[in-house]
């Protein structure tokens, strides 16, 4: 029978290979194979000693990627960081990274890709849209009014967002 630890590096090295990893999701991965919860957690302490395996690398990166490619906002990069196993003090320091310029930036340039799909529309149907879309991408009412707003103006619409409801209130 094969040596678990030598199984459980195998698995690693082949799942590292492909993109970086939480440990979380190398244990899960592991646990799902069956390897022993002690040559699983042998096998990622070296491989985080080493630096194969590194959350707080791995967030900043997540975050940064994530943010630039995808306009994400502070609470969906957050919830996305947790998913995949990364601390709460881990996934704050990594935010800490993105500034208010950024998420601002991020939430311009989303608005600026759908607008076009919007015209047409009657202006508080447009807002609604357009904020709704980027609550989901989790930027912060705040923002997500404000460049909309910008956003409807620079088009000569009417910005007025009085009927556009919080994207942060519910119905419950």
């Amino acid at each position: 029978m094969a040596n678990p630890e030598q199984v459980a590096r195998n698995i690693c090295l082949r799942l590292l290979t492909g993109r970086p990893r939480t440990r979380a999701e190398l244990a899960a991965a592991l646990a799902k194979r069956n390897v022993p919860v002690e040559a699983a957690d042998a096998v990622l302490d070296r491989f985080g000693e080493v630096g194969l395996i590194d959350d707080a690398a791995f967030a900043r990166a997540w975050v940064e990627t994530r943010q630039r490619g995808r306009g994400l906002g502070r609470s969906a990069l957050a919830g996305e960081l947790r998913k995949k196993g990364v601390d709460r003090e881990v996934v704050q320091e990594a935010l800490e990274t993105v500034d208010a310029g950024d998420d601002l930036a991020a939430a311009q340039r989303l608005v600026e890709k759908k607008l076009p799909s919007t015209r047409g529309l009657p202006p508080d149907k447009r807002a609604r849209r357009l904020v709704g879309m980027l609550a989901r991408r989790g930027h912060p009412a705040g923002v997500a009014y404000r460049v909309v707003r910008e956003a409807l103006a620079a088009e000569g619409a009417d910005p007025d967002l009085t009927g556009v409801p919080d994207p942060t209130l519910t119905d419950d």
